[in-house]
């Protein structure tokens, strides 16, 4: 096992404890007493788990450490990192009385299952998925943590909405995009 696999294991090990620590200040702050030390140690875990995934990439990628493992296992930690995030920003309470609105989720999740149902089928038809990542799916994933970010930082200068609708933006413009990818490569379109 390669290092840049073994720091996406340990990224992976890192969302329940970073989970655990957010509902936990959530629980605080809705008994009355919120623990701030609890808030900035979830704020550090989510921010050691993302920046350990541009160590474990560089280091795949500057010592030849590319595997199939990491390939398949990077992706699915960013997924479920991301998701964690945009879960608790969701549904638990940060103490500022904001929330991500529940269609966010339910949009961000629609675009995620669209991404993976369009693999199944592009594998299932063509035995291959040639998938590029978009500059846009890059920017919704930031404009999605930004959101995330608002909160769990306490950024009330600017009304949550705006992120929000930002991140929304760029969340159904990548799903477009996606689509747009997967249909191009459907037997019948792929000839012409």
């Amino acid at each position: 096992m390669t290092l840049a696999t073994l720091i996406t294991l340990l990224r992976l090990a890192l969302i329940p404890v970073f989970a655990w620590v957010a509902v936990d200040y959530g629980r605080s702050v809705d008994a009355g007493n919120s623990d701030e030390s609890q808030r900035w140690l979830a704020v550090a875990i989510y921010t050691l788990a993302s920046v350990l995934d541009g160590i474990d990439g560089w280091i795949a990628r500057t010592f030849d450490q590319k595997t199939l493992m990491g390939a398949i296992l990077d992706p699915l930690v960013d997924k479920a990192l991301l998701m964690t995030g945009l879960l608790t920003a969701t549904f638990v309470n940060w103490g500022i009385d904001w929330h991500l609105p529940i269609w966010f989720i339910v949009l961000v999740i629609a675009r995620d299952l669209e991404i993976i149902i369009g693999i199944w089928v592009l594998y299932y038809l063509n035995r291959r998925v040639p998938i590029t990542p978009l500059w846009v799916g890059k920017a919704c994933t930031v404009t999605q943590m930004i959101a995330m970010g608002w909160i769990m930082l306490h950024f009330t200068a600017i009304d949550l909405i705006y992120p929000t609708i930002v991140a929304a933006v760029f969340t159904l413009w990548s799903a477009y995009e996606y689509y747009l990818m997967g249909y191009r490569q459907l037997p019948r379109n792929s000839r012409s």
